[in-house]
């Protein structure tokens, strides 16, 4: 029973240490098209910098919110847009701080008139903004505001609904 306990300690710990040092990919924008175009279950896409209030109020809803949603196999993905210094050291401290469990990535490019237009023709480059893909249902909205946690999570139920 002692080492059943601990191999469960060892777990816990390796996956809160996981989390907390989690790697930040860097992505072009055709990489981040290929994971939205290629996802096999209900996919949240979120755009954020560490320096958008806005961004940084809504991120717990949605990790807490598509937590909820793990039955339906929902994934979140968070998008930083953060300035390319603070890749990846300011960005992945800047998740721990905030205990971040999300997968996340940055975005390396700078030119929103071209990477902008790929995600969804109305993102004028403001953030956040969020994009929900159901492939299974053809299912693609795009959201170019904060979303609330009330309406997040009714977006997330006209995501998953059979």
């Amino acid at each position: 029973m002692k080492k059943i306990v601990a191999v469960f300690i060892c777990f816990i710990v390796f996956t809160q240490l996981q989390a907390q040092n989690q790697h930040i990919r860097k992505v072009k924008i055709n990489d981040l098209m290929k994971i939205i175009d290629t996802s096999s279950v209900p996919l949240v896409v979120n755009f954020w910098a560490s320096w958008c209030g806005p961004c940084i109020k809504e991120i717990p809803w949605f990790e807490k919110s598509v937590a909820e949603f793990s039955e339906q196999k929902v994934k979140l993905l968070l998008v930083s847009l953060d300035f390319a210094e603070d890749y990846p050291k300011g960005i992945a401290d800047f998740a721990k701080k905030n205990k971040y469990t999300s997968t996340i990535v940055w975005l390396d490019e700078t030119n929103a008139d071209v990477f902008c237009p790929k995600i969804d023709q109305q993102w004028d480059g403001a953030i956040p903004v969020t994009l929900m893909v159901n492939k299974k249902k053809g299912y693609r909205k795009f959201f170019a505001q904060q979303l609330p946690e009330q309406r997040l999570l009714l977006e997330l139920k006209a995501l998953t609904a059979q």
